[in-house]
């Protein structure tokens, strides 16, 4: 991302610190069967995402803005923003006089581009229509049944009716949010034992009944996504996003790029097992992290501590811990308490600079949060701990996540980080005047 509120000679310095910090203390494996020489055309895609994101973050601006903020000359930014117009990403604006010279058009992005975000759980849906400027222009909630071609059509249909009702908009594709890890490559769901869909084609099966590309990735890594898309990690180069709900799905973000693992199964946290005697969680182990740390784990524990109490769903429980009825609050409390034991596991492992916490508890997180805080410390082996920090809208984060995704993988050429394909054109060359 650009860190765009240092000035030229800040960006510089911290660009300098950065590479005599590799160069000192990183090593690098250079993959010569995939290598690429850095050739104009990277230099000129790299270029281009710069000029997308100062569009994103200053709109309304000028190209003259463009080339000032830049560094780049007036005719490079002008090529990019010809091939931002073609490709929709952008669009022209009013006209205004400057102090000085010929009028300025200004740019912004695309309000008429938008995608459709999709939030699966256990047994409901979340599905909306989101901008390039992550504005929710719809949202609404589906609720599946168990069989996962039942539940897609009943998703497909939501998500058409949607799309008739905002036919003036053009469609970018669809960003989908798993509870579950799902192939780097193939995007089939590889594991999802809440959702209890494996092996599952969800990509293929959204994409015949829309008709558009679809993106999938799991919770937290879409999440991560959003937090990327919308410059809230500025200047931050180790964090460990970790999602909680149903489940606890984790996600690594190292050296500036978002982590994978071999076989899209990097950051499985939440399937650690802390407690060989512990209940039998959905992955089929015993006394995983999540059966303790997750909003389930609270709900199951309030259950034991108060057998005669109503049913109710995490929100309520969250509220009547809130308001202090004692066995939610304890239940509530014992979840903090996990949750924190859980990140020294994390921080021992990956020793990230800022660990963020998105999800239902987020919601009441200055009574828990200090717990959380309170278990991440207590056993530091070098202090100090990592910043704790809560992550976008705990209800809304899946869908701004799942809508960042897909912008991430299809507007940005070099920070992707997903090989798809993407709807690249060259960018043309200024002719120089005879």
């Amino acid at each position: 991302m650009i860190v765009t509120t240092m000035s030229k000679k800040r960006i510089a310095e911290s660009a300098a610190r950065q590479y005599v910090s590799g160069r000192s203390h990183g090593v690098r494996n250079i993959d010569l069967s995939s290598a690429q020489s850095a050739s104009s055309e990277i230099a000129r895609d790299i270029n281009r995402d710069i000029v997308l994101e100062f569009i994103r973050f200053r709109q309304p601006v000028s190209r003259v803005d463009l080339s000032r903020l830049s560094g780049l000359q007036p005719s490079t930014i002008s090529a990019i923003v010809e091939q931002l117009l073609e490709e929709k990403w952008i669009k022209e604006g009013a006209v205004v006089q400057g102090a000085r010279g010929r009028p300025s058009t200004m740019l912004s992005v695309n309000s008429d581009l938008v995608t459709l975000a999709l939030d699966l759980r256990p047994d409901r849906a979340i599905v909306a229509i989101i901008d390039l400027s992550g504005r929710f222009l719809a949202h609404e909630t589906v609720m599946l049944l168990s069989d996962p071609t039942a539940a897609i059509a009943r998703i497909v249909d939501r998500m058409q009716q949607l799309r008739k009702q905002h036919a003036d908009k053009s469609f970018e594709g669809v960003g989908v949010s798993v509870p579950g890890r799902v192939h780097p490559v193939t995007q089939r769901i590889l594991m999802a034992p809440n959702l209890k869909w494996h092996d599952f084609d969800l990509k293929g099966a959204l994409e015949a009944g829309l008709g558009l590309q679809v993106e999938l990735d799991n919770d937290a890594n879409a999440c991560l996504a959003s937090e990327l898309w919308n410059g809230r990690l500025q200047g931050v180069k180790n964090a460990v996003l970790v999602a909680i709900s149903e489940g606890v799905g984790t996600s690594i973000f190292a050296g500036g790029q978002l982590q994978s693992g071999f076989n899209g199964l990097a950051g499985e946290f939440g399937h650690i097992p802390v407690d060989s005697s512990g209940p039998v969680c959905g992955c089929g182990q015993r006394g995983c992290w999540e059966i303790f740390a997750s909003s389930r784990a609270a709900l199951r524990i309030y259950k034991e501590l108060a057998p005669k109490a109503p049913s109710c769903n995490i929100q309520e429980l969250l509220r009547m811990a809130e308001e202090g009825e004692a066995a939610a609050e304890k239940a509530v409390f014992r979840q903090a308490k996990s949750l924190g034991q859980g990140l020294r596991l994390i921080t021992a492992a990956l020793s990230p600079e800022l660990i963020l916490i998105t999800g239902e508890i987020t919601s009441c997180w200055d009574k828990f949060g200090p717990t959380v805080e309170q278990e991440l410390q207590a056993t530091m082996l070098v202090k100090p701990a990592p910043r704790l920090a809560i992550a976008g809208d705990g209800y809304l984060a899946r869908l701004s996540g799942a809508s960042a995704m897909l912008l991430h993988r299809h507007a940005s050429y070099h920070r992707s980080t997903h090989p798809v394909q993407s709807r690249k054109r060259p960018v043309k060359t200024a002719r120089k005047k005879k």
